[in-house]
């Protein structure tokens, strides 16, 4: 089984993912550290050179070598990856999918603590106004991410989304 952890920015998917693989006895891959070992580039300098358009593009094609791969694996997605070529399908068809469901104002705290400029979406963006950006992308994300197997929130335990997985999988 494939499992993708998915959600905005911040929200711990590579966190919960990890936590997830551990628990599950699976390998963890995270796809914006496998894009990065491709191309010998950080996700921010293939915004930089290829624009957003050129880094979704890519990201589609290593999600779906991912997806045809042999084998079991927890995966994290980037945050807008279900929103862009028909991704969401892809992901939905290949496994299970869990939205991580973190409030606006959790992610900005977060990401305020972090290295903004790592960050391509939010690089520019002020910090008084980072939850209101966060909250607009979340509005034009939550489309893709309520066509998830499984909703979960920020305080649920390991556990319990292992069995909210194994749940959704059954069905």
């Amino acid at each position: 089984m494939k499992i993708f952890v998915m959600g905005l920015p911040g929200s711990g998917k590579t966190t919960l993912a990890k936590a997830l693989a551990g628990a599950m006895s699976l390998p963890f891959v995270d796809l914006d550290e496998r894009i990065e070992n491709e191309t010998g580039k950080s996700v921010q300098a293939i915004f930089r050179d290829s624009g957003e358009p050129g880094f979704r593009k890519l990201e589609a094609r290593i999600l779906r070598e991912l997806c045809a791969a042999e084998g079991e694996a927890v995966i994290a997605t980037g945050g807008g990856t279900p929103c862009y070529s028909d991704n969401i399908m892809v992901i939905n068809h290949a496994g299970i999918s869990v939205f991580l469901d973190v409030p606006a104002k959790v992610i900005a705290d977060r990401i305020k603590k972090t290295d903004m400029a790592t960050r391509p979406l939010f690089a520019n963006v002020m910090p008084e106004n980072l939850k209101d950006a966060i909250e607009f992308l979340r509005s034009q994300r939550l489309p893709f991410y309520q066509q998830a197997h499984a909703t979960i929130g920020p305080d649920m335990s390991v556990d319990d989304v292992v069995t909210v997985i194994r749940m959704a999988a059954q069905r």
